[in-house]
């Protein structure tokens, strides 16, 4: 089969496109035809080597997957073949104290599909058979390519890991992301006044198309004034931050008394220093949120088929041009999500 591996760490990473074994599935997996797979900012930290694990090389990069059940292992009863499904990328063991209270996001035994094993950059991929999600009818394999990672890291920080109340204001940064063009939506259908960030005109009106109320200039030192300005001095409940670094610590000068910063990010910087006393004064939290769990897949791709969000899809890359849509995402020059295609 035809896969698109990375060789050598760098950014940019060397690639390449080339022949590899087809997959066999163990008692316990199936192997999926790989009809999409979505680019994540995931994906380039594991280029770079900046992730916090061991990586091997060469890997098949690509969590965010879907496609058709092709080959089962000896114990897979649950699927069949041609069966349409989704693939959670984090892969978790089932069987710890986290796993089994539905908490597979921190598993204690987690691993990373793309990363410790081998992702959707390819014609066929195996994963363990609980990582499937059935795919409703009426979503495209592009369309959950484009949700089932980073929409569903939104859907597990707003549901989850924090509550939108009706009314409540939230501050989404970057909206053109694939977290914050998700989140826009998810908090508008939880009946949210929505305000987001943007570095360019063309991220801001991307923002505002997908429900925001308010899109401010990130590149203005003092964007945080303007969320103020926008809720008449009082701030906002919620922030949702995938930044890290220097915004993360701005975002608190966001914060109504009682708010709460929800984080799945660190782009722009792991280490931060936090003004303790403001921090308990206004009764602030910050909340950590680490991938998402099966349900919040499943909440995603219910919702989709519903209507009640859509896929911000950007452009779709055959998968020997993989590499352009690297450089797309390395750039900043997306609205959305990028979609590969084999």
């Amino acid at each position: 089969m035809k896969a698109f591996q990375l060789v050598t760490h760098g950014a940019p990473g060397k690639f390449e496109f080339r022949d590899i074994a087809d997959p066999k599935p163990a008692a316990n997996e199936v192997v999926i035809r790989v009809r999409a797979c979505g680019l994540n900012r995931l994906d380039l930290w594991a280029e770079e080597a900046g992730l916090p694990v061991t990586m091997e090389l060469p890997r098949t990069l690509g969590g965010e997957i879907s496609g058709e059940v092709i080959a089962l292992g000896e114990k897979v009863k649950e699927w069949h073949k041609g069966d349409r499904v989704a693939v959670q990328s984090n892969v978790f063991c089932g069987t710890c104290e986290f796993c089994v209270c539905g908490e597979e996001s921190i598993c204690l035994n987690g691993k990373l599909l793309g990363v410790h094993r081998d992702g959707g950059f390819a014609e066929q991929v195996v994963v363990p058979a609980h990582l499937l999600v059935c795919l409703p009818e009426n979503v495209s394999f592009e369309n959950s390519a484009a949700l089932t990672l980073a929409g569903s890291t939104a859907m597990h920080m707003l549901t989850k890991r924090t509550q939108v109340e009706m009314g409540d204001w939230v501050l989404v940064i970057g909206g053109a992301s694939g977290v914050g063009s998700a989140a826009i939506q998810i908090a508008k259908q939880l009946g949210a006044y929505v305000i987001s960030t943007g570095s360019s005109d063309a991220k801001r009106d991307f923002a505002k198309q997908l429900g925001a109320d308010c899109v401010i200039d990130s590149n203005d030192s003092d964007w945080p004034g303007e969320v103020r300005k926008i809720t008449e001095k009082r701030g906002v409940d919620i922030v949702v931050e995938h930044v890290g670094g220097e915004v993360l610590m701005k975002c608190f000068e966001c914060l109504a008394r009682n708010g709460t910063v929800v984080t799945c990010g660190a782009t722009a910087g792991r280490n931060v220093q936090i003004n303790l006393w403001p921090f308990f004064v206004k009764q602030h939290s910050l909340v950590g949120s680490y991938g998402r769990n099966q349900a919040d897949i499943v909440n995603t791709l219910d919702w989709l088929s519903e209507g009640r969000i859509k896929a911000p899809l950007h452009q779709v890359f055959p998968l020997d041009q993989a590499a352009e849509a690297f450089k797309l995402l390395r750039n900043r020059a997306v609205l959305g999500k990028l979609v590969v295609t084999p």
